[in-house]
């Protein structure tokens, strides 16, 4: 039987031991008896997933293997439970363990304890270690500092300054960018699928340039992705609404950058499709793609997440558009057991972690449904015509307005969020600037249904045969034409408050 010397090194740095000094004081420990060195280079000592390691236990089970030296503890093992699986095995096949620099006597019950408290701060150690890359990591990600990483079809690496730090950024290749702005146009019509937009790519002879093939899957992350959008206020708001952590002030989305989107320091099993603690930053590259074109197609792949082409029993043309009042969370479709009956529950109700108890009524999707199409018949009564501004300098104008109106808005909530436990003077302070602020939102929201009230009459007349051939249209012309008016409808004891889009 052998002593077995085992040395393991992560990466090489030049405060770390090396693989080989870790050997010599091992070696020490022999005393000039035969052994066997076992060794991982490049393997973190955070699970037993490693060659060396497996190959010295195979030889333990084998019987080859009477003491394992070590450098050190955590050299080993930096995880409790695997090591004290470790230990285990030991004991069973009679293995010694030693460790040359910290003086570990197995045989007894101190010994033991000794080893196992060390094992406990060597797990502390590394997980400090994690927090602390991962801190790093979306510290660096809020500059806007280039993280790595596949480069999106449509730009190329450049290097760039950030804060006086060298780091990369990404520049428009406009070969590929063209492709995807063909490809973004043609989803934006509802009449083009996924399918459509390939074989067209496919017929045309339109070949990816990066040598790849054009498939659905690939379109449909590139229709998601929002490294391609001039993140204006309309995509700020998006996010908000979606329950993304935006990092930057609305007052930084003017339509020229475009966006970096992060999983978020929040670990969670969600689908991609939603946006919840998702951590959105604007990035230094320009944007090639129109907020409005980008916002269409993304709303799109959203809602093709959430329903099918037929509008099944379990679906509703309202998907997507319907939150919960009480949590913002959006209602999904349930059918009734009983009989044939479809209705929204919110999402997260009854959700673990979640206090949300539900909406407080009972919400039937076709009498929804019927409400929102009175309501979207009375809405169209009320306009001629549909925002369409073509004027540069007017459109810039709107823009800075819908900026603005979103300020307020969060102004309004941080005074709200102070008001409890306030004093008087406090309470008189927050109450006259609420009144200031809701004063100047009212006057802009007028302001902006004023101006969105031009120049499109084509436009609401073909809306509204839409609307009146109700029965006969599809459910994606359903669903396009709820695009279009509502921005969001919340529901909560009851009351149902919507948002329009006009």
């Amino acid at each position: 039987m052998y002593d077995a010397l085992y040395a393991r090194q992560s990466i090489e740095k030049k405060d770390s031991i090396s693989v080989e000094s870790q050997l010599e004081y091992c070696r020490y420990e022999t005393h000039g008896e035969a052994c066997i060195e076992y060794t991982d280079k490049g393997f973190s000592g955070k699970d037993t997933n490693r060659p060396g390691f497996e190959k010295m236990m195979n030889d333990i089970r084998a019987g080859k293997i009477k003491r394992v030296i070590v450098y050190k503890l955590d050299r080993i093992s930096r995880s409790i439970l695997d090591f004290a699986n470790m230990m285990e095995i030991f004991q069973k096949y009679h293995v010694e363990f030693v460790s040359s620099t910290e003086k570990f006597d197995t045989s007894t019950p101190i010994g033991r304890a000794m080893l196992n408290i060390c094992i406990v701060f060597a797990q502390l150690e590394r997980e400090t270690i994690q927090k602390r890359v991962t801190d790093a990591y979306y510290a660096r990600c809020k500059h806007g500092f280039y993280m790595g990483g596949r480069i999106p079809y449509g730009y190329r690496l450049i290097n760039t300054v950030i804060d006086n730090t060298r780091t990369s950024m990404y520049e428009e290749v406009p070969e590929e960018s063209e492709q995807l702005k063909l490809i973004y146009s043609m989803y934006a019509d509802t009449d083009n699928s996924l399918g459509d937009i390939v074989r067209y790519l496919n017929e045309h002879q339109i070949k990816n340039l990066r040598g790849a093939n054009w498939n659905t899957a690939r379109i449909s992350e590139m229709l998601r992705n929002p490294v391609y959008v001039q993140a204006d206020i309309d995509v700020y708001q998006f996010f908000q609404n979606q329950g993304a952590n935006i990092y930057n002030p609305a007052s930084d989305f003017t339509g020229y950058n475009a966006c970096y989107l992060y999983k978020g320091t929040v670990s969670t099993s969600r689908k991609q499709s939603d946006l919840s603690d998702k951590e959105i930053v604007l990035a230094p590259h320009k944007g090639f793609i129109p907020s409005k074109t980008w916002l269409a197609c993304r709303i799109r792949c959203l809602n093709n997440r959430q329903s099918t082409k037929t509008c099944k029993p379990k679906n509703s043309w309202l998907i997507g558009k319907v939150k919960c009042g009480k949590c913002g969370y959006a209602l999904t479709i349930r059918k009734a057991k009983t009989k044939w009956r479809r209705y929204f529950v919110c999402s997260q109700s009854g959700s673990r972690g979640s206090n949300c108890t539900g909406v407080g009524c009972t919400v039937y999707a076709d009498v929804l449904e019927e409400y929102m199409l009175g309501a979207i018949k009375e809405r169209l009564s009320e306009f001629q015509k549909l925002s369409c501004l073509s004027d540069t300098g007017e459109e810039q104008k709107h823009m800075t307005k819908k900026i603005r109106l979103t300020q307020i808005e969060e102004e309004i909530e941080k005074l709200l969020s102070r008001v409890s436990g306030a004093g008087s003077v406090l309470m008189k302070y927050i109450d006259e600037k609420v009144s200031e602020l809701d004063a100047e939102r009212k006057a802009l929201q007028e302001e902006i249904v004023t101006a969105n009230v031009t120049d499109t009459e084509g436009r609401l007349k073909q809306i509204t045969n839409h609307v009146k051939t109700w029965e006969t249209l599809s459910f994606e012309d359903r669903q396009a034409v709820v695009d279009t008016l509502i921005k969001v409808i919340r529901i909560a004891d009851g009351n149902i408050e919507i948002t329009w889009n006009i």
